[in-house]
């Protein structure tokens, strides 16, 4: 495998058109993180320490029913965004970061670019 190679590039959505399959991906987990109460799971579970947290841990922060917790996690799960685990009667939730990223890669050239910073990114060739 070549050593990766540092490049200035921009972000997916300015590069080139999105093809369909792309978009709807990106799309499914951009509605996954358009509720605030899913953004806020995802941030405490990704800055729980250890980078895990348990349903537990999650549940009493919101003045919500655990059933409305639940389906807003299955949302996140399904979405690919986090994995879960079961441990006795508690499931611990982790962040998937491949995907995470993605949701971060796609505007964060776009907004150096706009703020004329260089970025500098890693291609990989196999």
């Amino acid at each position: 495998m070549a050593a990766p190679a540092t490049a200035q590039c921009c972000a997916p959505i300015a590069r080139e058109p999105l093809g369909e399959t792309a978009a709807a991906e990106l799309a499914t987990l951009l509605k996954a993180v358009a509720d605030p109460v899913r953004l806020r799971l995802l941030s405490l579970i990704g800055s729980h320490p250890g980078g895990e947290a348990c349903v537990c841990d999650l549940t009493g922060v919101f003045d919500l029913t655990a059933p409305t917790i639940s389906h807003h996690l299955k949302v996140l799960r399904t979405a690919g965004l986090i994995d879960g685990e079961r441990r006795g009667t508690w499931v611990y939730y982790r962040i998937v970061p491949e995907v995470v990223n993605r949701l971060g890669a796609l505007f964060t050239p776009l907004a150096a670019k706009a703020q004329n910073t260089p970025v500098d990114v890693e291609l990989h060739t196999v």
